[in-house]
């Protein structure tokens, strides 16, 4: 690769790719676990034709597009290009989603999730890094080496709509589409990150997740707090304790078992390396409140408790009415939406029936607890790379960044690879992506940067090259 091919993928984000990449930030095409009615309000349909019509506008050769759409299943947008000047048989596949996060609050002012702002190199609003940029780098890799005469083997993009609600719709298009994906050799994904703008990084390992909602009554409606208070048992104090069964408050270590799994030697490793490459805690990206301080000071440590070890968030809440709003009442319950993040080796429907089995076991004061709404993706541990594939990575990342590339474990979940990852065990793998430090993907202020997306583009396409032309 020239600079050619970094001043040709940049041309192609500045004058095409920005403008309607806004457009896409523009469209509320909330995931379906959070918009019920998401086929109803047409967003999702409406960000998909964007994509398709952009996409159907490019110079590539041998390139057919379907968008697809199923009465059971969120849409899904399949582009298949044929090899290009390569006699290979093999297929790389190209992975991204187009389905967005809910809002969230907090946004700065002259921000939000809907409202696309270009500042400082970056492009803020919901989707872009996360990962609405997929297809417009995915393609722009493959044409920019069609144009510069190189090498690539068939490709296939595929552009999902349900990664945010767990990727729930994806096994049903996958078993329809089997046979026309084929058996990859190569699948690269873009929805990861990176611990810095200074290169390529290659995510390794993948956390499983497992969710549900945690529901205590106690009442069949809310009574005066200085009635019943001392008689009645509180559904908060309740769903705290247990809560306690499943999480030490104290350190945030999980209890269960199930939950936990051996990380394995050379990940450890791979932990310390980065530490002592990069000795900026992992901590330092994140907007602490006051003082607060992070749960261990050891850099390896964060790295390790992000990827390998499980944790509990307490996401959202019912049955709790805003502080001003708050009368004197013993409330009738209180449900708590839980998210584990469990490590890549874990078997998360375990996990998830431990979880049920600890909260809904003998309930204090012989309470209702439920556990529901619940769903578990296993996570993904990397295959080892082949030795062409090292080379080519480290190769591409120099050449588009001035940087080799660097190996890390991801703390989050695209539940995609494990699927992948038993439907194609000979497969290699490249998982990457722009949300990188401070980018904030489901958070408020969520940004994209545009420069490393522009770098990354031109990195992919040396890597399909390097594909097509490996021993």
């Amino acid at each position: 690769m020239t600079s050619s091919t970094l001043a040709a993928c940049g041309e192609t984000w500045d004058s095409s790719i920005m403008p309607v990449l806004c457009d896409y930030v523009r469209v509320p095409n909330v995931s379906s676990a959070f918009d019920p009615a998401w086929r109803e309000n047409g967003h999702m349909q409406r960000a998909a034709e964007m994509l398709r019509d952009w996409c159907a506008g490019q110079p590539v050769e041998g390139m057919r597009i379907e968008l697809l759409t199923h009465e059971s299943l969120s849409p899904l947008l399949l582009i298949d290009i044929e090899a290009h000047r390569s006699r290979r048989t093999d297929t790389v596949l190209l992975y991204g989603h187009l389905d967005k996060q809910p809002e969230m609050t907090g946004w700065r002012e002259g921000l939000g999730p809907w409202t696309p702002v270009v500042e400082d190199g970056k492009l803020y609003g919901r989707g872009g890094a996360d990962d609405g940029y997929s297809v417009f780098a995915s393609l722009t890799a493959v044409a920019v080496a069609q144009r510069e005469g190189r090498e690539h083997a068939r490709c296939v993009i595929l552009i999902e709509a349900s990664e945010e609600s767990g990727s729930v719709d994806l096994p049903g298009w996958l078993d329809l589409l089997g046979d026309r994906i084929g058996d990859p050799s190569l699948v690269i994904c873009l929805d990861s990150g990176c611990l810095d703008y200074e290169r390529m990084w290659v995510t390794t390992s993948l956390r499983g997740l497992a969710d549900g909602v945690l529901r205590v009554d106690v009442l069949d409606e809310g009574v005066h707090s200085g009635e019943a208070s001392g008689v009645v048992p509180s559904s908060f104090r309740i769903a705290r304790n247990l809560l306690d069964r499943i999480e030490d408050s104290a350190t945030g270590e999980i209890l269960l078992p199930e939950l936990h799994a051996d990380i394995p030697a050379h990940r450890i490793a791979e932990a310390r390396d980065t530490a002592a490459e990069f000795p900026e805690p992992v901590a330092a990206h994140y907007p602490f409140a006051g003082g607060t301080r992070p749960m261990t000071d050891s850099v390896s440590e964060q790295l390790l408790n992000r990827t390998w070890r499980p944790t509990l968030s307490v996401t959202g809440a019912d049955g709790l009415p805003p502080t001003g709003r708050a009368g004197n009442v013993l409330r009738p319950f209180t449900a708590l939406r839980l998210s584990f993040r469990l490590p890549p080796t874990c078997d998360a429907s375990a996990a998830l029936g431990a979880v049920r089995h600890a909260l809904t076991v003998s309930a204090p004061h012989g309470a209702t607890v439920t556990f529901g709404d619940t769903h578990a993706a296993d996570g993904w541990n990397a295959p080892d790379p082949e030795p062409w594939l090292v080379a080519a990575l480290d190769e591409a990342s120099t050449a588009a960044f001035g940087r080799p590339a660097r190996n890390f474990g991801e703390g989050g979940s695209i539940p995609f690879m494990g699927m992948l990852g038993e439907r194609f065990p000979r497969a290699q793998f490249v998982i990457t992506g722009v949300l990188g430090p401070g980018s904030n993907a489901h958070g408020p202020n969520e940004f994209m940067h545009i420069e490393t997306a522009k770098r990354l583009t031109a990195a992919m396409s040396m890597v399909l090259t390097a594909h097509a032309v490996r021993p």
